[in-house]
């Protein structure tokens, strides 16, 4: 049985995607790779049985990371290891391997090491299948776009500190969301409709939305906002930007000017939860090819609901809660995680 163990040991400065290739070259005709008590091995002694994955990613990763990472799973596990092709995807590097045993402890300890070498990383018993159709929710304000579009409509009217205030604690799951939305719009009485697209023409997006709208739509997969903001923005979004779907909250305007008022049901944690569901069914999608990305109090429902739920530059209730959260890279993370969960295991 070859192992490769010296070759890990001798280039551990390499990249990660440099070190793969010096393996496909030094053993050849390599099907699958495992790690087991310290070694890299061809085959498992006992019959290996897929229990986890975990897809880890950075934008620089290095052999030695990967040393000290399968130090750490082997230490946890006590058991064998699959290792699949690493990746580039959208210029981030990207791993998965599978797991034979996934320890209650597993998570916090591969978060703390994520931590420590600024990468992100999804452990979860299974992944939606990549090469089926699927559905991403996505919220809209600090996720899709950069922004709070109703922070940025108080600021040109002149209340923003008003405003801002109340938005920060309602993200923290801090105030009730329907009174807060309430109360935030109630600011915003008087102002002219001109603002809206004010704010529209300069809505920053997301670093990796393109990234991930392109990837989504070459997989087949359907993409949707459902957002406590306003459809005004979503919508201007969907028409940019090819999403299938947009829900969210419809601001009253009269005369050219906002009433102050929101008109119809407000889009709360609820009702993006029940987007979710409303919108697999009508795509014929079963939940679990279905994810949801957010990073506020009012999307926990919705992200738990989904088959894998991302956090991303998220509240710290919602990096506790989500099954995933994303630190250190930004949309293009998701694609990294949904496609890769897919990478091949053979090295050959």
């Amino acid at each position: 049985m070859k192992t490769i163990q010296k070759l890990l040991v001798q280039s551990k400065s390499k990249s990660l995607l440099q070190w793969g290739k010096q393996v496909k070259q030094q053993v050849c005709g390599l099907e699958e790779l495992f790690y087991e008590n310290g070694n890299f091995i061809e085959k498992t002694a006992g019959k290996f049985t897929e229990q986890a994955s975990l897809i880890v990613m950075a934008k620089q990763f290095t052999s030695e990371q990967l040393d000290n990472l399968l130090t750490l799973l082997n230490n946890k596990s006590k058991q064998a290891i699959r290792l699949h092709y690493p990746e580039l995807i959208e210029n981030i590097t990207v791993m998965r391997f599978v797991l034979s045993s996934n320890p209650q402890t597993l998570k916090a300890d591969i978060d703390k090491y994520c931590k420590e070498n600024k990468m992100d990383f999804a452990l979860m018993n299974a992944f939606p299948d990549w090469q089926k159709p699927g559905l991403v929710l996505m919220d809209m304000d600090s996720t899709t776009i950069q922004i709070e579009c109703i922070d940025e409509i108080a600021a040109l009217y002149g209340v923003g500190e008003q405003v801002s205030t109340v938005t920060a604690q309602a993200m923290q799951g801090k105030l009730d969301f329907n009174q807060s939305l309430r109360t935030r719009v109630s600011k915003l009485k008087g102002a002219p409709v001109s603002i809206l697209k004010d704010v529209a023409d300069n809505m920053p997006l997301m670093p990796g939305l393109l990234e991930l709208l392109k990837g989504l739509k070459k997989a087949g997969w359907k993409v949707a906002i459902a957002s406590g903001g306003f459809n005004y923005f979503a919508d201007r979004l969907k028409e940019d930007h090819g999403f299938d779907a947009a829900v969210a909250n419809t601001l009253e305007i009269q005369e050219q000017q906002l009433t102050g008022e929101v008109q119809g049901e407000i889009v709360n944690a609820l009702v993006k939860e029940r987007t979710l569901s409303e919108l697999a069914e009508l795509y014929n999608i079963p939940i679990s090819q279905t994810a949801a990305i957010g990073d506020g109090a009012n999307d926990l429902l919705m992200l738990d609901a989904s088959a894998i739920g991302i956090a991303i530059h998220a509240k710290p209730i919602v990096q506790k809660k989500a099954a995933v959260a994303l630190n250190h890279l930004d949309l293009q993370g998701a694609l990294c995680i949904l496609s890769a969960s897919n990478s091949a295991k053979s090295w050959a």
